[in-house]
């Protein structure tokens, strides 16, 4: 919280000065960027941004100083800035430490208006910016008591941007659409048929079907329907057309999620393998510099270690198919020690035994570790963890299905973050959607759906992925 207080037009004398410095962050960058409209990747999207990285938003930089220095401390509150005439120098790199600096140069009674000497200097006293602005002062006195400055999050990495562009120029996978019967469900893959990233096989009561395309506009001539008396009739139809290898893929429409699974379980009928189905949620935290896979927070409600083998193993797999060669893995729980009294802890432990036996292979393991120390180096080593995986986690194992869908929506809730999400230790990938995901969750679950059905066509006979 700040409070400003203006000097009034009478009391600012010529030649008074005032000089505010600021050491240019990453956040500066992306805002300054984003008000300018200069959103050149080659500036903000890069992953890691070091010291030296040079702004292209000079002159926005600099008006951005001048600006906060009039209106809100010389003259302050209730100033209005009528004109500025500004020449530019040099250039500002992240990192740098920027000193501005406005001097009353001359006051017109008329308007009540003060032209101030404006210039901006970096810390070797190079001139960045210099000139003039004209302001109509205020004339009474003006406080704001309390101004909160809003915080500003810019997404790091745009994960699922990426992820989208990764499958641009592969063929579209074959996938069934289990009962598209509402506006969402229908509409969200045609817009991935659209930008090829699927060739949809709706299944479904085609009447339904129909209906729902009607309401929504959208046309569906193009695709194939086949026709089912109901949800659970299409989920076992989808099952049934995905072990005869006529899709590559299920996609949950309309129905629940207890229904199409009941049909993908079983042994006989099923698409199982051999390792147990798991849930991962693909998510871009805002303020986490990668992709996370957040998992189980969907399907096994409370594994044991028996099942976190497969539910781990499904993970890191998926890491590899996203290009992430050596993942870390964070197995949580409450505490970063292992303590008889809390069973996730001594799994956390057999797992990380299990992974030097090769009994679970391709990633870096470690546990138990407290969500705070798995994600921030800072806690880590607050904590002096000396750890591969502390702060620098690729996939957070949870302790069960409660931790982690509440991680999974507090991330989402409270930390702006973006999650897709896909079905893993079956024959074929599924991607199960929510009524409340947007577009871009849907086309970016799809996307993952789409890079593992690549991937599985070029894996190995008999190999899961």
């Amino acid at each position: 919280m700040s409070s400003f207080t203006n000097v009034t037009f009478d009391e600012i004398k010529i030649g008074q000065s005032l000089t505010v410095s600021r050491t240019m962050s990453r956040t500066d960058i992306e805002a300054l960027a984003f008000v300018s409209g200069d959103i050149d990747e080659a500036h903000i999207e890069q992953q890691e941004l070091g010291p030296g990285h040079v702004l292209s938003t000079e002159p926005v930089a600099a008006e951005a100083f001048f600006s906060y220095l009039l209106n809100r401390r010389l003259p302050g509150p209730g100033t209005m800035i009528l004109s500025h005439n500004l020449t530019f120098h040099g250039r500002i790199a992240m990192g740098d430490a920027l000193a501005a600096t406005i001097t009353a140069k001359e006051k017109r009674p008329q308007g009540n208006e003060i032209v101030f000497d404006c210039k901006c200097t970096n810390q070797t006293g190079e001139v960045i910016a210099s000139g003039t602005a004209t302001v109509a002062a205020p004339t009474k006195r003006i406080s704001y008591t309390d101004l909160a400055t809003p915080e500003v999050i810019f997404r790091r990495t745009d994960v699922f941007a990426r992820l989208i562009k990764t499958c641009e120029g592969m063929p579209p996978v074959v996938c069934a659409v289990v009962y598209p019967c509402d506006h969402d469900s229908l509409l969200g893959p045609l817009e991935a048929a659209k930008r090829k990233l699927i060739d949809p096989v709706l299944i479904g009561p085609e009447a339904k079907i129909r209906e729902a395309a009607q309401a929504a506009g959208a046309d569906i001539s193009r695709y194939r329907i086949v026709d089912t008396e109901h949800g659970r009739a299409a989920a076992e139809k989808a099952v049934a057309m995905a072990r005869a290898g006529e899709v590559e893929a299920l996609m949950k429409g309309s129905l629940h999620t207890d229904e199409l699974m009941a049909a993908v379980v079983p042994s006989a009928t099923g698409i199982r393998t051999a390792r147990r189905i798991s849930h991962i949620f693909i998510m871009d935290v805002p303020t986490y510099p990668r992709v996370l896979l957040v998992t189980d927070a969907a399907i096994n409600i409370a594994p044991g270690l028996k099942e976190k083998v497969d539910i781990v193993q499904n993970a890191i797999d998926l890491a590899h198919v996203l290009g992430i060669k050596e993942p870390k893995v964070a197995i949580l729980s409450a505490v970063e020690t292992v303590n008889p009294d809390i069973p996730s802890t001594l799994e956390a432990a057999s797992l990380c035994k299990m992974a030097d036996r090769k009994q679970i292979t391709g990633g870096i393991l470690d546990g138990p570790l407290a969500f705070d120390n798995a994600v921030s180096e800072q806690a880590a080593k607050t904590k002096k963890i000396d750890s591969p995986v502390a702060g620098k986690a690729d996939i957070l194992l949870v302790p069960d299905l409660e931790a982690g869908n509440m991680l999974a929506k507090q991330l989402q809730y409270l930390a702006g973050a973006d999650a897709a999400g896909i079905v893993l230790g079956t024959r074929v990938p599924i991607v199960l959607t929510s009524r409340a995901d947007s577009v871009r969750t849907r086309l970016a679950s799809t996307a993952v759906m789409a890079l593992v059905a690549h991937a599985k066509r070029k894996a190995a006979p008999g190999k899961t992925i």
